[in-house]
């Protein structure tokens, strides 16, 4: 689900900082889908998901291991 008009733990994704590797996508994969380019989207779309709470840790490890830095927790 899109963060808009939710409450809880989101993660948000830094387009400008991304450059497609796709590391998020493969440690988040019922959150995150590609683009054509490979940019990671929300499943519903945007760059901002809000976090199931079993997604926490996976998500955590993204933004950890984002070689740009591309992510964020809220």
């Amino acid at each position: 689900m899109t963060a808009e008009g939710r409450r809880g733990t989101a993660l948000h994704i830094d387009w400008t900082r991304c450059d497609g590797r796709g590391v998020c996508t493969e440690l988040l994969p019922d959150t995150l889908i590609r683009d054509e380019w490979g940019y990671p989207l929300a499943r519903h779309g945007g760059s901002t998901v809000v976090l199931e709470e079993n997604d926490a840790r996976r998500a955590a490890d993204a933004v950890r291991l984002c070689p740009r830095m591309a992510l964020r927790i809220r």
